[in-house]
């Protein structure tokens, strides 16, 4: 099936075609934490169909963002990864998370959530705490941040040996994802707790 395309000769209009998608970059989003199985990607999907989720990671792998690879035994399932054009799409989803911040204001009650969505905005708040890699607890699940510029940015889950551990409530991790609180006032304050402390 041939890709739909805005016919523009503008390189907003040409990543539009590759990315314009619904679904396409919350897609780059959960893969920036590693390579990840097509249940996985569903289920940290809510409300994406099997058959346009099938259908992103296949346009995805034709325009050069994703590979699929069949994990070594005694595993037989496929992962799917993204390429590093993909993961150059890092910026891209920074920049849209801080546009859609205000937006987080209140939260609905129809609102699904996962912790490591907030992986991404905070990530650039951590680096007061050093090199290595951070292990944040929110009520909504734990998940991990590396500072040491390597990959993946995050993954979803505790750290095998964390450098330090933050633990706050989601309205602060917001707030200091989005500058409004810095991570320093926060621990002062004792709405973000330290561990071990600086």
């Amino acid at each position: 099936m041939p890709r739909r395309s805005y016919d523009q000769y503008c390189p907003a209009a040409r990543a539009l075609d590759a990315v314009g998608d619904r679904w396409t970059l919350l897609i780059v989003r959960e893969l920036l934490a590693g390579p990840r199985r097509y249940t996985d990607l569903h289920a940290d999907l809510p409300g994406v169909s099997t058959d346009v989720l099938a259908s992103r990671l296949k346009d995805m792998e034709r325009d050069g963002l994703t590979s699929r690879r069949r994990l070594p035994p005694p595993g037989v399932a496929f992962v799917y990864e993204l390429s590093p054009r993909g993961r150059e799409l890092l910026p891209v989803l920074t920049a849209l998370a801080d546009w859609g911040a205000p937006e987080l204001a209140e939260r609905r009650p129809t609102d699904a959530v996962r912790a490591h969505w907030f992986a991404i905005p905070l990530a650039r708040r951590l680096g007061d705490l050093g090199v290595g890699v951070i292990e944040v607890r929110l009520d909504e699940g734990v998940f991990h941040v590396r500072t040491d510029g390597g990959e993946p940015l995050y993954g979803d889950g505790p750290a095998d040996r964390p450098t330090a551990t933050l633990t706050m409530d989601a309205g602060t991790c917001i707030a200091v994802s989005d500058g409004s609180l810095s991570l320093k006032e926060g621990i002062s304050q004792g709405s973000v707790l330290l561990d071990p402390p600086v």
